[in-house]
């Protein structure tokens, strides 16, 4: 048993340590877009954050613009 929850909690570490930092900053957005957006992340069971970090990695990739992984730099 301990040993599982020592897999368990080195798992749990992994991904804690691999998930990317975050940083807080202010949007300024149209009234209509933002309604907009609050109604597809509903529908896609996401929070409005998670939705426009969605639709923002979205884009990134469609470009081939996206951020570089710490393993790949």
């Amino acid at each position: 048993m301990q040993k599982k929850l020592k897999i368990i909690l080195k798992k749990n570490d992994l991904l804690l340590n691999n998930m990317a930092k975050k940083k807080a900053f202010a949007l300024r957005i149209n009234e209509e877009l933002l309604k907009a957006v609050e109604k597809w992340a509903a529908d896609e069971f996401r929070s409005t954050n998670g939705q426009l970090e969605w639709m923002l990695n979205k884009c990134l990739k469609d470009v081939k613009r996206q951020p570089k992984k710490k393993e790949d730099k």
